[in-house]
């Protein structure tokens, strides 16, 4: 049973946030790392994928939405925006990246020491695009919840990339926050499980990290794009706004 895990959440294809992360010393001591889907959907989407399949049988890994809609471009599915960021990716990734991202689990189960059976999903157990909230009421939480192990303790979501701790009926939800596209305030976020859960900030020198992000990737509107979201121009409130009605009972 592992007594530490970092949980890495919505990287996006940043490499210099991934880099950042990876050389914090509580996650180079951590005895797993788990990657919590939407790993290469971005700027460097080979580069950041390539970084993680280093780290081996030490990171578990979890698909998410980003990750299996960049699969479904390549293998013929048209994409929603031709000129997005997620079609460039697409483009880049090799059959050997294609191949990896195309069988990744929906969801997995760690026992982890001090918080007993934890639930790790990308957006819900049940769903990789689901949508829920640090104010979605208990009801949509049972909702998406339903069928889940009574034993399960602790469930580790993201996708939302807002970090947030949260207790909802009588289970522990923890949500990361995104390392590559944070909502709210820049710098990587990420959690570390250890006999507790701590919420991180990897904090960056935005200009540098912006020049690099820009200087490493192929996509034409790269400046903007990192302009946007490594500064995390987007807030958090207008974020929930945003997805307050995907995240309505169904």
């Amino acid at each position: 049973m592992p007594d530490r895990i970092a949980v890495l959440a919505d990287i996006h294809g940043v490499l210099p946030a991934l880099e950042a992360v990876l050389a914090e010393p509580e996650v180079i001591a951590a005895d797993r790392l788990v990657i919590l889907g939407d790993a290469a959907a971005g700027p460097h989407p080979c580069g950041g994928l390539d970084r993680l399949l280093a780290l081996g049988d030490r990171a578990a890994w979890i698909r998410g939405n980003a990750d299996r809609e960049l699969v479904e471009v390549r293998r013929g599915t048209p994409a929603a925006d031709p000129g997005s960021i997620g079609a460039w990716a697409a483009a880049q990734l090799s059959d050997r990246h294609l191949d990896w991202l195309s069988g990744l689990p929906l969801s997995l189960s760690l026992p982890v020491a001090g918080l007993g059976g934890v639930h790790f999903c990308h957006a819900t157990p049940r769903r990789d695009d689901e949508m829920v909230l640090v104010d979605s009421g208990f009801d949509r939480w049972a909702e998406v919840f339903d069928g889940l192990d009574a034993e399960v303790e602790t469930v580790v979501c993201g996708h939302t990339h807002m970090p947030f701790l949260r207790l909802v009926n009588g289970r522990l939800v923890v949500n990361p926050g995104s390392i590559g596209m944070p909502y709210g305030r820049p710098g990587a976020h990420w959690a570390l499980l250890d006999r507790g859960v701590h919420l991180r900030r990897t904090a960056l020198d935005l200009d540098a990290a912006c020049a690099a992000t820009v200087a490493r990737s192929g996509y034409p509107d790269v400046a903007a794009w990192a302009d946007c979201y490594v500064r995390a121009r987007v807030g958090d409130r207008e974020a929930v706004e945003t997805f307050r009605p995907q995240a309505a009972p169904r």
